[in-house]
């Protein structure tokens, strides 16, 4: 899988897929074997079937109806060909999954030379803005009030993720972010990979003190105008993402892999000198 994807969540899911990891089967064996439903009938059978599978970036189908478990992709695109959805989101909070809920969005696709702002919108997330939020996004209650909840335009982002890679500053954030918002509206999970603009900046910017979106944007001479609202945080991010890319192509990164294996060998390097002392002390 080289772009992001959904797929169904939950124990009929994992066990379907333990089923077909032994080679593929029919709709009807598997609404016996997996669902407990021995007696479906054919038709009955595909459907149930189809419906909780059909939707799966993980399975396919064979010529003959049989569904099977799909390889993942082997070949790693060109980072110049790739395609990244860089994403921001503003909260009511910090705890994703536990009340917390997003109020803003913004996706800005990166690819090539091309940074462009492909979707944005204020969100309606059902509960008050706590006012230290409101201090710091400058987001009301009454700006959120008339606007969509997130389930009126999970269609709409989910258009927008798939196929891409997910990038983010601090990425685990707004990833367990739209992961919550999406379980919540269609009971799916986020799929496939990612990046984190902070790492990255660690990698290929070791000198900086600062990897934050203010200090990577001085760095490189932008200026973020409304900072801390989704649309101008995710464009700032955005075009850090593309500078960064070129830098990890002038260190020899040509494709996706290559890109993460260098941002792995930083963080192998960070845990040994992390470890180093305490091996030290102990000798």
């Amino acid at each position: 899988m080289t772009g992001l994807a959904v797929h169904p969540e939950g124990r009929l899911v994992d066990r379907a897929l333990q089923y077909l990891s032994s080679g593929p089967a029919d709709s009807s064996v598997l609404t016996h074997q997996v669902l407990g439903i021995p007696m479906a009938t054919p038709f009955v059978a595909e459907r149930l079937v189809a419906a909780l599978l059909g939707a799966d970036p993980r399975v396919g189908r064979l010529g003959d109806g049989r569904w099977m478990l799909v390889a993942p992709a082997t070949a790693s695109p060109a980072l110049s060909d790739s395609a990244f959805a860089v994403v921001d989101v503003e909260t009511t909070g910090g705890m994703a999954g536990r009340g917390d809920r997003i109020t803003e969005i913004a996706i800005v696709v990166v690819c090539g030379e091309q940074v462009e702002l492909l979707y944005e919108s204020l969100v309606n997330p059902g509960r008050p803005i706590p006012r230290a939020v409101t201090q710091v996004t400058n987001i009301t209650d009454e700006m959120v009030r008339d606007r969509p909840a997130f389930a009126e335009i999970a269609d709409e982002v989910l258009a927008v993720l798939a196929g891409r890679i997910f990038v983010a500053h601090n990425m685990s954030f707004d990833w367990r972010f739209v992961s919550s918002e999406l379980r919540l509206v269609h009971g799916v999970g986020l799929e496939g990979p990612k990046l984190c603009t902070i790492k990255l900046a660690r990698r290929f910017l070791p000198g900086l003190k600062s990897r934050s979106l203010d200090s990577l944007a001085y760095y490189f001479g932008m200026e973020i105008e409304r900072r801390h609202r989704a649309g101008p945080d995710a464009l700032a991010t955005g075009h850090i993402l593309q500078r960064l890319l070129r830098l990890a192509q002038e260190s020899g990164a040509s494709t996706l892999n290559d890109l993460w294996e260098l941002s792995r060998r930083r963080a192998r390097r960070r845990r040994r000198r992390r470890a180093r002392p305490e091996s030290m002390g102990e000798l």
